[in-house]
């Protein structure tokens, strides 16, 4: 009996498609691939003919993805992730370098950056590239291998792995309760600004809870875009920030910024590192898995 024909479409349509879908433009997509812009876009015309179908929504000054389009993307993703990690594994190991991570700003300048040392050093084989944003992306549409997110580890699409405790406590600069409370009170905090991260707007309503205090009034909050703003502002003596560990810790280790309440406690969040639960990682992912995770381990036990 004869096996039933594959239906599959030409794979320098369907490459081509896939750069286009996963690139802001063409040009990028083009330079992906090492082609001209027309080609790429013959290549999604081709695919479309193929399909039957619009794949591409072209009446923009930009070219988008249809619903179907998207659809299609999301559909094919893992398969070829799938078939790059395969092919991966079969080059020589030099050809195995490049690892995609994402991750805030704040977390990798405290805490990743200061490490990057040891892991080149150990893996000289690895290009890791960064990409600094507070932003949870689409791991899969913007081609990215990892994540380091902070929350309580549950997004969608992703396989989450604990790295480190979240831990949290209100930080001033030195000098700036005169004098020095024993413990927060409503009477205290009166007269306190309280500095907010946009990223985490409940902090100091969790927090004030927590402490049988009443929230602070809307008037009394400087709303930030950053947790590095609302400590360097902290820092200049313009009020109380919330510093949450380990992005505090570069300023308390200066003497910079102090705990006028005493230590941190759980913040009811941590870091986790992702990854697509759709993708397998490559060699060199695995790699950077472990290593996170080693460091991570480090410091608790630390």
């Amino acid at each position: 009996m004869l096996k039933p024909k594959m239906t599959l479409p030409p794979f320098a349509a369907l490459r081509a498609f896939h750069a286009a879908a996963t690139h802001d433009r063409y040009r990028d997509a083009a330079d992906s691939l090492d082609v001209t812009e027309s080609a790429i876009s013959h290549q999604v015309r081709r695919l479309e003919d193929f399909l039957h179908t619009s794949l591409v929504d072209r009446s923009g000054k930009r070219p988008k993805l249809t619903d179907v389009g998207l659809r299609y993307l999301q559909q094919i993703e893992p398969a070829m992730r799938q078939i790059q990690a395969a092919t991966e594994a079969l080059l020589p190991a030099s050809s195995r370098r490049t690892v995609r991570l994402t991750l805030p700003a704040s977390f990798a300048a405290t805490w990743l950056i200061p490490r990057l040392g040891d892991f080149e050093q150990e893996h000289p084989e690895i290009d890791l590239q960064l990409s600094m944003t507070a932003r949870v992306i689409d791991l899969v549409s913007d081609h990215i291998d990892f994540a380091i997110r902070h929350g309580k580890g549950s997004w969608p699409g992703v396989e989450a792995t604990y790295l480190l405790e979240a831990t949290a406590m209100p930080v001033c600069a030195p000098g700036y309760f005169d004098p020095q409370p024993q413990a927060p009170s409503q009477e205290v905090l009166r007269n306190v600004r309280f500095i907010v991260d946009s990223n985490a707007p409940d902090v100091w309503e969790e927090w004030a809870r927590a402490h049988g205090l009443e929230p602070p009034a809307p008037s009394d909050v400087v709303m930030l875009d950053a947790p590095e703003q609302a400590l360097e502002v902290a820092e200049s003596g313009n009020g109380l920030a919330m510093g949450r560990r380990p992005i505090v810790d570069r300023w308390m280790e200066r003497g910079r910024l102090v705990t006028p309440f005493g230590g941190a406690g759980s913040s009811g969040a941590a870091y986790y590192l992702c990854r697509p639960s759709a993708v397998t990682p490559t060699a060199a992912g695995r790699l950077l898995e472990r290593w996170l995770t080693k460091k991570a381990a480090e410091r608790h036990d630390a």
